[in-house]
């Protein structure tokens, strides 16, 4: 799909990874929807990249609703949703205060699985409603997984859970939803070099880099982006899962 002009919904936009999609996005030509819980960074973001914000849940109806409707009104159309947001809990199933609380377990879900479901949900039947393009597309989805999903570590089980069900969502839904011209690609990041561990002291970043194999470093947001834009450019591109994690595989902890 080509990028210019193209009404694009970004939740999570406004920092880390979803950040540098926004702006590939709108160095692409791209108008995007900055999507994000944190309405002055939404704003921000919007701001510098020429985009418009929206401060919501991803999984809340209603609030996925608005960033559509933003999408449209702002833009004409949404051809591009790409969902970032999400929480990487870590806790054990039974540590020294007993058993996890399921209220936990239940956060990790909404918000990873459930709110990238909500939005894929509301934003492909948006995308149904337009015209075709080249080849008959309609509109591009990228979820956003976690090596986790394939290498889940101890104290991972609800934040594994949520994002194997991420990956388990990508075949049935671009099966689904290939009668309306709609592909839907999910990508499975490594460590990446985000906002949370830009705070860890530097021989914590580097102990963590050097546990991948090549390269042997944290993953910048760009190279994320990168392969959005590929997931969005190649029409051939369906129904997949793409690890980006330097060929590291998470040992149990």
């Amino acid at each position: 799909m080509k990028t210019e002009g193209a009404g694009a919904i970004v939740t999570g936009g406004a920092s880390g990874l979803g950040r540098a999609v926004v702006e590939m996005l709108a160095e692409a030509g791209a108008k995007p929807v900055v999507f994000d819980l944190n309405a002055e960074a939404a704003s921000e973001a919007a701001k510098e990249f020429g985009g418009v914000a929206v401060a919501g849940d991803v999984a809340n109806e209603e609030d996925a609703d608005r960033a559509v409707d933003e999408a449209i009104e702002s833009f004409g159309n949404l051809r591009i949703l790409v969902n970032c947001a999400g929480i990487g809990p870590a806790k054990r199933i039974v540590g020294r205060d007993g058993p996890m609380p399921l209220g936990e377990f239940e956060k990790a879900i909404r918000v990873n699985l459930i709110g990238s479901f909500n939005m894929l949900r509301v934003a492909a039947n948006r995308m149904s409603m337009q015209d075709p393009m080249e080849d008959g597309e309609r509109g591009v989805i990228v979820n956003t997984a976690s090596v986790a999903a394939f290498d889940g570590q101890i104290g991972q089980a609800a934040y594994a859970a949520s994002k194997g069900g991420i990956v388990s969502m990508a075949l049935p839904a671009a099966r689904e939803l290939s009668r309306f011209g709609i592909r839907v690609n999910t990508i499975a990041p490594g460590i990446f070099m985000t906002p949370l561990l830009k705070g860890l002291p530097e021989d914590v970043q580097q102990s963590l880099g050097a546990a991948i194999p090549y390269p042997s470093r944290l993953g910048d947001p760009a190279e994320f982006a990168d392969l959005v834009r590929f997931m969005i450019g190649n029409r051939y591109l369906n129904g997949e899962v793409v690890r980006l994690d330097g060929a590291i595989r998470m040992a149990p902890k």
